[in-house]
């Protein structure tokens, strides 16, 4: 199986992750989402060097994914093309952090301090959309951040975009599978058949949007989406849903007891 067979099965396992019947999956998705950006906010809000702080912030990480039934392996290995890019947002921190911390009788830069609480704080971020991702279908999202009020056309360039990498990776997918077959012998792509493969791909691309658009407007799409999910209003069990983790995550990041918790995961570090 080639990458982009790979890349394609990967997509199809998240979307079946998102519609299967558990309960979390069937909750309105407008709770989970202001959960999701509750948690994001209150993560980004940890101070620099507060590394104790962050970690205690998983908490929520591992109830969610328990709760959802989720594998922390698994999402890891999906994620694995954006994570590292995360954590090395930092790496400059070492060198550009004039601060020292004592740590018995060594001495380090800060920096080394606030790359790793950011490389936490960017992996639980990751981990808490992966979470949503996976138990909310696409649609779903978009029907809860139009409720929240987030512009028409973001929305739709948010939906289709996702929809269409879909069909860009079938047909990529599609070309590298015929030329797979009159070289068979041979590794990869050869380069001097990029441009000519690169072309058949925008070509095949720019017949498939139109198709799709002409479809869309035989529908009645005139710029803006009918999402069934945005029609339900949230039931009890969604709003205690949104109470019960909205107060974890305020009890997480505000409450003293924690915070000592996480100060003693770090040895009293800052």
């Amino acid at each position: 199986m080639n990458k982009l067979s790979v890349s394609l099965s990967e997509i199809y396992a998240l979307e079946n992750l998102a519609r299967r019947k558990l309960w979390i999956n069937e909750l309105h998705p407008l709770p989970k989402l202001i959960v999701t950006i509750t948690y994001i906010a209150a993560l980004t809000g940890v101070a620099k060097y507060d590394v104790g702080g962050v970690l205690v912030m998983g908490v929520y990480l591992a109830i969610a994914f328990g709760l959802s039934d989720l594998s922390l392996a698994k999402a890891l290995r999906r994620m694995r093309l954006v994570l590292p890019l995360v954590c090395c947002l930092g790496l400059a921190n070492p060198l550009l952090d004039g601060n020292r911390i004592m740590l018995g009788a060594f001495s380090f830069s800060a920096g080394w301090l606030s790359l790793l609480t950011l490389a936490c704080k960017g992996v639980f971020a990751v981990l808490a959309s992966y979470q949503l991702i996976a138990t909310t279908p696409i649609d779903k999202i978009c029907a809860a951040l139009r409720a929240v009020r987030v512009p028409q056309i973001l929305v739709v360039q948010i939906l289709l975009t996702y929809r269409y990498v879909v069909l860009l990776l079938k047909q990529a997918n599609n070309i590298s599978q015929a030329y797979s077959l009159r070289a068979p012998r041979q590794k990869g792509l050869h380069f001097k058949v990029w441009g000519s493969l690169l072309g058949q791909l925008l070509l095949r691309s720019f017949d498939r949007a139109d198709a799709l658009y002409g479809s869309m407007l035989l529908r009645g799409f005139r710029g803006e989406y009918y999402y069934a999910a945005s029609a339900a209003k949230p039931r009890l069990r969604e709003v205690a849903y949104l109470v019960a983790m909205a107060a974890l995550i305020l009890i997480l990041r505000c409450l003293p007891a924690i915070k000592a918790v996480g100060a003693s995961l770090t040895g009293g570090l800052p």
